[in-house]
Order: structure tokens, then C-alpha cells, then sequence
């Protein structure tokens, strides 16, 4: 059972959240800090004690807009440890879920909270500590014995990057290696993969400079595809064209040129 610490600056949306916690059977325990600074002083004490002691903390349940410290501060910090606690970030802001995965935070959940969103939330921290905790299992052996091939059950390769969609209060993980191209829509950015397409609250420009190392390019001030993910170049009157998968995308004079220099070297190497 799960030891879980919340840490909220609004007392009555602490309340609220330690209501629920407690009333789910697979919490343990669950007590709650009012600010960063006495947060970062029990999972101190809790480190100390190491991950058996009676002040051990498994999750921290963590609301990002706080006085003094953020909620974002205190991840980037507990990041310096060797075994922090798990972190589910529980806030009213849908703008600070990419920054919230990139610290490694288990889920991300908007407020207010709805009790089965918090209980899944609560689930993939399960799962985490319970697989963290279990031996790791022998290599299987196939019936010939050790020469044999043996029956081995694919997972999910852990260094697998995604992007957190947001959608109807649950959050989707979507790998960015199935995107094939990005859409501007105002501040949001609509990701399009072979399974349809998700709704993301931030700029293209932004997804443009974090994905540029993997292979993602501006085509157009509307778009931005990866290269590996286009099917055909089309030249047409002056017009430039991509066709990728089913879409046909326009491609901007002053991008077409490096568009067409960046294919020819994709394709010969």
C-alpha cells in the first residue's frame, strides 16, 4: 500500500485531495504539507529513514502554483536524489505537462479532481512501486531446455520518448515517434498520427525547437513534419508540395529550398 505525501498551498484543495486519497484502499497513509519548504523537509526526513522507515514516502501529490518554491522547483530538485519518491503533479494549468514529464513525473492531473481520475492516477503509481519492489524474474527457458528458444513477452521500450494529451480529464501518453506532422492551431498544436489526431496546449515554434534533433522540420508557418514521415515531394507551377500519409501539405517558399536540400541528403543517407 502506497505512503503518500500532498502538497497543495490552498488548504481547502488539500483537504479535498487528502479526502480522496484516503478513501481509496490502495493508500496506506496520506499526509499533507501546505508549502514547498515543509514538503522538502518530510521527504528529507523520509529519505533519511530510506524507503523501509516509518516516515517513508512513496508519491508526492504536488500542485505547481505555490508561494516561494513552485511545484515544478521542488520536482527539479528532488531529481538530485538517488531514490526520490514518485511525483504526480496536481494543478489547475493545462500549460506545464510537457515540463511536468520532462522531470519525470508519473501523471498529471488538472484540477478540480474527479475521484476516478485521481484513482488512475493512483493506479500507475501502484504499478511502479509494486514492479520496483518484485525480484526481477530468471530469463525464461524454452521446454528444450537452456539451448532452446524460449517464449519471451514483449514491453514497452523504456526509452521510448511521449508527449502527455490531455483529453476529457485523462491523460494519454503519445509517443513523438508516431507523429507525422504538427498543426498550428492559435497556441495549441494539433498532433497528427496514423490513429488520428490530439490536441496540445503549446505552440508550434516550441515543438519546432524541442523536436529539430529529431527530425522534425517547419515546412510552412502552419506546419511542421518529420522528414522521415514524408511520402513525396511535389513541384507544381511554383507550388511546393508534401504529401504525407493521407495529407497534402503546402510548403512555404522559404522553407522549400532547405525542405528539398534536407530530403536529398534523408534519402542518401
Amino acid at each position: 500500500m502506497l505512503r503518500v505525501l500532498a502538497v497543495d498551498d490552498e488548504k481547502p484543495a488539500l483537504e479535498e485531495l487528502l479526502y480522496l486519497l484516503r478513501s481509496d484502499a490502495r493508500v496506506r497513509s496520506a499526509e499533507g504539507a501546505t508549502d514547498a519548504t515543509e514538503a522538502l523537509r518530510r521527504i528529507g526526513r523520509a529519505l533519511d529513514a530510506g524507503p523501509d522507515g516509518e516516515d517513508g514516502i512513496d508519491v508526492v501529490f504536488l500542485d505547481i502554483h505555490m508561494a516561494g518554491l513552485t511545484g515544478l522547483d521542488v520536482a527539479k530538485l528532488l531529481a538530485g536524489f538517488a531514490r526520490p519518491p514518485l511525483i504526480v503533479f496536481v494543478t489547475a494549468h493545462e500549460g506545464f505537462a510537457v515540463q511536468a514529464f520532462d522531470l519525470k513525473a508519473v501523471d498529471y492531473v488538472l484540477k478540480p479532481v474527479r475521484r476516478e481520475r485521481l484513482a488512475e492516477a493512483v493506479r500507475r503509481v501502484r504499478d511502479l512501486v509494486v514492479s520496483a519492489r518484485e525480484p526481477r524474474q530468471p530469463e525464461p527457458v524454452g521446454p528444450a531446455g537452456p539451448g532452446a528458444a524460449a517464449t519471451v513477452v514483449p514491453s514497452t521500450p523504456p526509452n521510448v520518448e511521449q508527449i502527455p494529451v490531455e483529453l476529457g480529464g485523462v491523460t494519454r501518453f503519445v509517443p513523438i515517434d508516431d507523429i507525422a506532422y504538427v498543426e498550428a492551431q492559435g497556441d495549441y498544436a494539433r498532433l497528427h498520427t496514423k490513429d488520428g489526431s490530439h490536441l496540445v496546449r503549446i505552440p508550434l515554434s516550441t515543438l519546432e525547437e524541442r523536436w529539430a534533433s529529431r527530425g522534425f522540420v517547419r515546412i510552412h508557418r502552419s506546419h511542421l513534419v518529420a522528414l522521415g514521415r514524408i511520402d513525396e515531394l511535389r513541384l507544381d507551377a511554383g507550388t511546393t508540395t508534401v504529401r504525407v500519409g493521407d495529407a497534402e501539405l503546402a510548403v512555404s517558399r522559404r522553407h522549400a529550398r532547405q525542405l528539398r536540400d534536407l530530403l536529398m541528403r534523408h534519402a542518401g543517407g
